[in-house]
């Protein structure tokens, strides 16, 4: 399986823009500049919110699989990727989960999420520090 993106840009790195389009049509044409990455005052994209983004999804699913597996349903799983930079370096996502699982202890629930914070494809991928939290809803 492979899955692919395109990215067209027009322009300097500063007052220039451009557009990310992907296979599955989801993001088609979307802009991004240096005002959606640094800046923020321009609707858009940037390529540290969707590496937050396909790590949270990633994260998510992985958490829903480990569930699957014990024979355990999610009423829902909700999760938020934060990815940190300092400067032009990407230096850590911290990944924090709520669950609504019925028939699963807490500290499970956190074994099941440490083990996806380590294992789930985008993070095996990263060379950064991968951090998460969990919280069972009762």
């Amino acid at each position: 399986m492979k899955r692919t993106a395109k990215a067209h840009w027009e322009g300097n790195a500063k007052e220039g823009k451009g557009n990310l389009t992907t296979q599955s049509g989801i993001l088609d044409q979307t802009n991004y500049s240096f005002k959606t990455r640094f800046v923020g005052d321009e609707k858009g994209t940037n390529p540290e919110e969707l590496l937050a983004a396909a790590h949270a999804g990633c994260f998510t699913m992985a958490v829903s699989f480990a569930l699957m597996e014990m024979g355990l349903t999610p009423t829902s799983l909700d999760t938020e990727a934060i990815v940190s930079m300092e400067g032009f370096d990407i230096t850590s996502v911290h990944l924090s989960i709520t669950g609504n699982i019925e028939g699963i202890k807490a500290e499970d629930f956190v074994a099941i999420t440490k083990n996806a914070e380590q294992n789930c494809l985008i993070s095996k991928v990263l060379k950064i520090p991968v951090t998460s939290e969990a919280l069972l809803l009762s």
